[in-house]
């Protein structure tokens, strides 16, 4: 989605990259203080281990299953022509709060070390009982960083596991924030009706026309696939998901993405208690350094265990609009695997050579470790008088690029926020 305006587009990025490069935010001391119960400095992860056995990559393999093309257009039918990006952004009713309006609770959940540049918080009425998740932006969707004319952040939450929804964010203006909620659904019924989507949303990555999301639950791993030109309004306001008389309702919300495919793991159900087998997947993450782009994943460990945790990747068809790159079968196999020691990861950044793993934090309000983790070795900030490793977010949920600013974007608890990767590589060393 190039447009003519692109290089002016790219004149704008970097006057803003060196901005970004030249100012911090005035964080509070809160920010950067390591408790002391967090203060022990623990061994390293070590280097990751390459799986290049047939039967290690044959775990990772992925199964296509798209919509058919008649039960999306039925439902599109009956719910009225699909709109994009841009309509929805038009919508957005609601702003998150700058870094200085920020409770001192919310800019604890940041990094201490190295500090963010930007941040926003959520507000609290409209995410209490919903569990934050992946952030994912118009920079992974395409190398100019734009949507459009827009810049655009993707954030995704989830209630109790019964629903998921994203806030689309207006990001033009640095300054002012804005967003309005979408409801993520699944098609049942030939098109004929849909559902919500009933999972956790720990990973997301939006690239070119589609949006892919983590769904797990009970053992079951997929990643849906949502397409960003199917939109749907909702035409009742009610608390129901789905077709009722009178309309379609999307739990009060005005908007309903229908996912129009998804992939799932061929091993079966998905254990976290076992070195191999089927893995249940953690974190997704783009990676735009490898020819092809390539969506990378991580699998779900708990923090400070001794198991060890699978990294991989799979290569993307630059033709199929956002769809990964599949066999005869419409199968995906993982080009790429790693073993790794460094377990509780909450989001999954592969840049170059390196791989960026956020550790969570084993106290709900600690903070989590940062590994940039290779084949030679793995490195962490320090922080505090005692150099504790333990300087990242408390609960991060993701990693995600913008090549445009050189920014890196995640979100702890319901704190947004962004740092250049440049200065991650100067803390890590």
């Amino acid at each position: 989605m190039r447009s003519r305006g692109r290089h002016r587009r790219r004149r704008r990025g970097r006057a803003l990259r060196a901005f970004l490069t030249g100012t911090a935010l005035a964080l509070t001391a809160a920010a950067t203080m390591i408790s002391a119960s967090q203060a022990t400095v623990t061994a390293g992860p070590g280097a990751l281990k390459p799986l290049t056995s047939s039967a290690a990559l044959d775990r990772l393999t992925l199964r296509e299953e798209l919509q058919p093309q008649r039960s999306l257009d039925r439902l599109a039918s009956a719910m009225g022509r699909p709109v994009g990006v841009d309509t929805v952004l038009a919508d957005a009713d609601r702003t998150l709060r700058d870094s200085a309006d920020c409770t001192p609770a919310e800019r604890e959940a940041l990094p201490a070390e190295p500090t963010a540049t930007r941040a926003y918080c959520w507000d609290a009425d409209d995410t209490r009982t919903w569990q934050p998740g992946a952030v994912t932006t118009s920079g992974d969707a395409d190398d100019d960083g734009h949507w459009g004319t827009h810049r655009v952040i993707l954030s995704g939450w989830s209630r109790h596991g019964s629903l998921a929804r994203i806030a689309f964010v207006d990001a033009d203006d640095p300054a002012r924030l804005s967003y309005t909620w979408v409801l993520l659904t699944v098609p049942v019924d030939g098109g004929r009706d849909y559902r919500a989507l009933a999972s956790t949303v720990t990973g997301m990555v939006w690239y070119q026309q589609k949006l892919l999301v983590t769904a797990g639950r009970a053992g079951a791993q997929a990643l849906y696939v949502y397409d960003l030109r199917r939109i749907q309004r909702a035409t009742a306001d009610t608390p129901a998901v789905g077709r009722v008389r009178g309309g379609w309702s999307a739990h009060g919300y005005r908007y309903v993405m229908p996912a129009v495919g998804s992939y799932e793991l061929t091993g079966g159900a998905c254990t976290a208690r076992a070195d191999s087998g089927t893995p249940c997947v953690a974190g997704i993450g783009l990676d735009r350094s490898t020819a092809p782009d390539s969506l990378v994943a991580a699998e779900a460990g708990a923090a400070g265990g001794d198991r060890s945790t699978r990294l991989w990747r799979y290569s993307f068809d630059g033709a199929r609009g956002g769809l990964l790159a599949t066999g005869a079968t419409g199968r995906a196999d993982a080009t790429q695997a790693y073993e790794t020691k460094a377990g509780g990861t909450g989001g999954v950044l592969s840049y170059r050579s390196g791989w960026y793993l956020g550790g969570t934090a084993d106290e709900p309000d600690g903070h989590g470790t940062l590994w940039r983790q290779d084949t030679r070795g793995a490195r962490a900030a320090h922080c505090g008088s005692d150099g504790s490793r333990r300087c990242w977010a408390g609960r991060p949920r993701s990693l995600s690029y913008w090549a445009e600013t050189g920014e890196v974007w995640s979100q702890s608890g319901r704190t947004l926020f962004a740092l250049p990767l440049a200065s991650i590589d100067r803390a890590l060393g």
